[in-house]
């Protein structure tokens, strides 16, 4: 949900242990049981209002979206819901507390604006907070207070009356724990399923609010949930999950959350941006290229009413739906990435493994890389370039040159498949890390999660900010990634910093119980051989002392 930039009041940060994620191309974790309400087995295709027209709705406008929707060709594509965002409904509830449509804006009312829908062949959508203000009303910009808080049974009965088939259902405010969100959605999400009907429940628990869609596999209350701040049409904007983010930023936050992603739950990078301006044709096509190979849903939220045919081309792109739309409905897992050249494999119910090729830097490169470290076995493959459709051959390498901000995605068959997927997820690793020198243990001082924090050793108490779990190669405490500094040298401190895939995150544990950085090759190490309470970690060369040797509890 769009909102104006205002200083807030964070919730409190809560401490989300994450399991471990397997380093294999094709292995997911699953974490918890996926909402089993029999829709959105793959990712929801549709369009939203909010993105192009904010709270300037109205019952004709969504009308004629909806038939451009038809025309266009997007329908028979698998977009076919049309979500209706904030500022449809009447500022008030009527005289047995239900809500209702604005009759100035939907004279013809909610039902009918379903009906209208669902006759064309498409799904209707609404908007609604579990608070008591939307994010138009506490930002004053619409009147009124109707969120759904106490009104949740009432309000579900109602969106099944009128024929809804798809709930947006936005947090909107600063307060609350990651518990509380919890408890709060899984009201809504208990209420859906009360009503006997199929409605696709997706949730945004960070408007507002401190970032808590990251923390936890959310697919326990809903069957797709918000991972990131609000979308912006611009490439960068330089905040790592804070408003507005731009396409490479989100980017950045929703690759490594892969483990979470299932059928019936999806993580959700927002609304998408595609024909809104703001960066150019390359941009675009990587920005859907990278939604689409992260099994993300593919919601448009620009006016299909006067989209060029570049846009259009981009959105009806057959062969990136077609992997994003795949039955395993698997998020692509990261082979590699140093920085600027990203790796992605995502692989299919047919065999073949979609690769994405995506540069982040400023320049023309050449990525590669292989059929072995996609998953695949063998020696002969045929690749297909999912944007001009071309067809080519390997002996292994898949390699291509990519423009700056590009995307290349080829779809891969042919050879075997080395890692399918397993039946039962792995075991969780989270554990604590005590110094050899002193027995205290690598603790986040406070549970203080602002990036930068600087971890300490103290005596170990079992508690969430002494917990460090292994995804791939970082290691994650309290939803952070540790991290070292960008070219850290000798002395310079540890911290704590929003998860961004960057070699500066990546660490090995060693055999002799020291953690090396895999960008600058320094170790974890305690200052001065201190032992007390409180003493800071820092990175220094490796040397095996006891202060840099750690044991896992």
């Amino acid at each position: 949900m769009k909102r104006i930039n205002t200083p807030r009041r964070w919730g409190r940060a809560a401490a989300a242990a994450l399991l471990l994620a397997a380093v294999l191309v094709g292995i997911r974790v699953p974490m918890a049981q996926a909402l089993e309400n029999g829709v959105a087995r793959t990712p929801p295709m549709g369009w939203n209002s909010w993105n192009s027209f904010g709270c300037n709705i109205n019952e004709a406008l969504i009308r004629q979206t909806a038939d451009a929707i038809v025309s266009s060709g997007m329908r028979d594509l698998g977009y076919e819901y049309v979500v209706v965002d904030d500022c449809w409904f009447n500022p008030n509830r009527d005289s047995s507390g239900n809500i209702q449509g604005d009759p100035t804006r939907f004279p013809s009312g909610m039902k009918a604006l379903g009906d209208y829908l669902h006759a064309r062949g498409l799904k209707f959508g609404l908007y609604q907070v579990p608070v008591d203000k939307t994010c138009a009303q506490y930002f004053g910009a619409y009147p009124g207070a109707t969120g759904s808080r106490g009104h949740e049974v009432q309000d579900a009965r109602q969106f099944a009356a009128w024929g809804v088939d798809f709930l947006k259902y936005d947090w909107c405010s600063p307060n609350g724990s990651i518990d509380e969100q919890v408890a709060t959605f899984a009201k809504m999400r208990d209420a859906l399923a009360a009503t006997g009907r199929p409605i696709v429940y997706s949730i945004n628990p960070n408007s507002i609010h401190a970032k808590t869609g990251p923390l936890r596999d959310w697919s326990d209350v809903s069957n797709m949930w918000r991972t990131t701040e609000d979308i912006t049409n611009a490439w960068d904007t330089g905040q790592t999950n804070g408003y507005p983010m731009g396409i490479q930023n989100i980017i950045n936050v929703n690759v490594p959350l892969a483990r979470y992603v299932r059928p019936g739950g999806f993580t959700d990078p927002d609304m998408m941006e595609v024909g809104r301006g703001g960066m150019n044709d390359t941009e675009m096509r990587s920005h859907f290229a990278m939604w689409a190979v992260m099994a993300s849903p593919l919601i448009a939220g620009n006016d299909v009413r006067s989209m060029s045919s570049a846009t259009l081309t981009i959105l009806t792109n057959r062969n990136l739906i077609a992997i994003n739309q795949d039955s395993l409905a698997l998020q692509a897992t990261q082979v590699s990435f140093d920085g600027t050249r990203r790796v992605l494999a995502k692989p299919l119910a047919n065999g073949d493994v979609a690769v994405a090729l995506f540069n982040q830097g400023g320049s023309t490169t050449t990525i590669s890389t292989t059929a072995a470290a996609i998953g695949k076995s063998g020696s002969s493959f045929t690749l297909v370039d999912a944007w001009s459709n071309s067809t080519s051959s390997s002996t292994g390498t898949i390699s291509a040159s990519v423009p700056a901000h590009g995307t290349v995605v080829y779809r891969v068959s042919g050879g075997g498949t080395t890692t399918p997927p397993p039946t039962t997820p792995p075991p969780t690793t989270s554990s604590a890390f005590a110094s050899a020198a002193s027995g205290r243990c690598l603790d986040v001082p406070n549970s203080n999660t602002a990036n930068g924090t600087q971890p300490v050793i103290w005596d170990c108490n079992g508690a969430a900010n002494q917990r460090w779990t292994a995804n791939g190669q970082t290691l994650q405490s309290l939803g952070k990634c540790l991290d070292a500094p960008l070219n850290a040298t000798a002395g310079a401190k540890v911290q704590i910093w929003d998860c961004n895939g960057g070699a500066n995150q990546r660490w090995t544990v060693n055999a002799n119980g020291t953690i090396s950085g895999a960008q600058s090759g320094l170790c974890l190490d305690v200052n001065n051989n201190a032992t007390a309470n409180g003493t800071p970690v820092i990175l220094w060369s490796c040397t095996g002392a006891a202060n840099q040797r750690w044991t896992q509890r």
